[in-house]
């Protein structure tokens, strides 16, 4: 007879928009949540038994319900109240996992000031933060920031790669570099200043990038990590996915032009796929 293996269950895309007022002066979190559980919802399965199972639309109500009942200063603490809130609040959940996605905002400025209560989003790039509590155990938080657009014109190479059949691509001592790139770290404790430590490493991972003259990705990819674990002592280790955002230089010769490093079409399909996770000694 067939048997249940794993299985978890919850509310995915749960978006959420906190003001937190605090004066003149507004704070703002736009928050896309997803939250799955584990735990002794066999039945349900089985036997259509749902006497245990906590409805995907409670689960959903929960998420605005605690943020308006708590304060958080992080995406990071409020992952966590709701990882805990499922455990203690239902016996029946053996674990839960919360993952929550920021979008990244940044106040207007006006006369050089920033404003109050006016903002315009950053970029496409979103904080990541994921909280998993077992019962009987500690939680476990990891951070991370998810594509994250970067580009520079030079300091970039790509050579002395392989030569066989398949090979077209040629050398290149100067070429655009550009990833989108997706981030994510372990803290080592909970309760750190979580904020302080996501901008130190996201300090890091774009200015490594920018400044390292570069031989290919794998290296930018070793670089960008070291930075990061010297920026901050929270994380133990942080892994990257970077996929390659071409430009490929446009052929210019049926017009009579010459290719000075300038000209080039964007596309990002297909692309390489680099990762790599790097690992305080």
């Amino acid at each position: 007879m067939p048997t249940l293996g794993f299985n978890s269950y919850g509310k995915s895309r749960v978006r959420l928009t906190k003001v937190v007022r605090n004066g003149p002066v507004h704070e703002l979190f736009e928050i896309d949540a997803a939250i799955q559980l584990q735990g002794d919802f066999g039945a349900a399965y089985t036997a259509g038994d749902n006497r245990d199972v906590v409805a995907t639309d409670s689960i959903k109500n929960t998420v605005y319900v605690l943020a308006k009942e708590h304060a958080f200063t992080s995406v990071e603490q409020f992952a966590m109240m709701l990882s805990e809130h499922f455990v203690k609040t239902y016996p029946q959940v053996s674990s839960a996992t919360v993952e929550l996605q920021q979008a990244t905002y940044e106040r207007i400025s006006v006369d050089g000031r920033p404003h109050d209560h006016a903002f315009t989003v950053a970029g496409p790039q979103k904080r990541l933060a994921r909280a998993t509590l077992v019962r009987g155990g500690s939680a476990s938080v990891v951070g991370g920031i998810h594509d994250l657009i970067v580009l520079k014109t030079t300091a970039s190479e790509w050579r002395d790669f392989v030569t066989d059949r398949y090979r077209t691509l040629k050398d290149t001592r100067d070429r655009i570099m550009a990833t989108k790139v997706s981030a994510e770290w372990n803290y080592t404790t909970v309760g750190v200043d979580y904020n302080a430590a996501c901008e130190a490493i996201n300090k890091a991972i774009v200015t490594t990038f920018a400044t390292t003259h570069s031989l290919g990705v794998q290296q930018t990819l070793m670089d960008m990590g070291d930075a990061a674990l010297a920026a901050s002592d929270a994380i133990e280790q942080i892994s990257f996915t970077l996929p390659n955002l071409h430009r490929i230089p446009f052929n210019l010769e049926p017009f009579g032009l010459k290719f000075d490093n300038d000209i080039y079409v964007a596309t990002d399909e297909p692309h390489g796929l680099i990762t790599g996770t790097i690992t305080r000694k």
